[in-house]
């Protein structure tokens, strides 16, 4: 009876990983290319500006791999006691984005360490620190680049009507979400108004922004 072939899995060994720094821009004169970077891009914005499906476009059609994480996809890993947010924010709301938020931060830094760009999307609003953008650097690190993404209201109501299950708000909350996150105007980060713009195109003027990034860092 021959031997038992040996174990053969287990065997790569992965680099840690830890915070991001801040992307450098080159030495030379050159304006620095965004999609053969690597990148960690955290996309803002209210339900219905079309986060997700920008951010999966850019990480699709990017020259180096590159990982999107959406957190909440994360926080529905949670499938019994799921905090349903229309039923507003409480402790098991909180629990379970906090807990979302470090479990991407954490898969964000690992993808990084071994050369895997990643875009993360999320609600973030401007005037909550406990839903801000902190947790985010101290997850992820002071390289993460944040992009807001905010086209207009009726553009977002539009949106939210074609959404299903949980995901889809009431009006009254879609613009009540929507007029809190106008508080990112002022706030210095770059903010794209996609209002009139497809995915395609969104994904170009994104590239546009993370280049100015790259050069020079916002602060925040």
């Amino acid at each position: 009876m021959a031997p038992p072939a040996p174990d053969t899995t287990g065997h790569v060994r992965l680099p840690p990983g830890g915070p991001v720094t801040m992307p450098s821009a080159p030495a030379t004169t050159t304006v620095p290319d965004p999609g053969t970077t690597t990148l960690a891009v955290l996309l803002i914005g209210p339900a219905g500006a079309g986060k997700t499906s920008v951010a999966k476009y850019w990480a699709d059609h990017r020259r180096v791999p590159t990982a999107h994480i959406s957190l909440d996809d994360v926080r529905e890993w949670v499938r019994s006691g799921f905090a349903d947010p229309q039923s507003g924010w409480n402790d098991n709301s909180e629990a379970q984005y906090r807990l979302a938020r470090r479990t991407c931060g954490f898969a964000a830094r690992n993808f990084l360490a071994n050369g895997i760009s990643c875009i993360l999307d999320d609600a973030v609003f401007p005037d909550r620190p406990v839903v801000g953008l902190g947790g985010w650097k101290r997850h992820v690190g002071p390289g993460l680049l944040p992009v807001v993404l905010l086209p207009g209201l009726d553009i977002v109501l539009e949106r939210n009507a074609e959404r299903s299950g949980n995901r889809r708000l009431t009006d009254e909350e879609v613009a009540r979400i929507h007029g809190r996150m106008a508080g990112w105007y002022g706030s210095g980060l770059p903010i794209i108004d996609n209002s009139q713009l497809d995915v395609p195109g969104t994904a170009r003027v994104l590239d546009e922004v993370l280049t100015r990034s790259i050069a020079s860092p916002p602060n925040w």
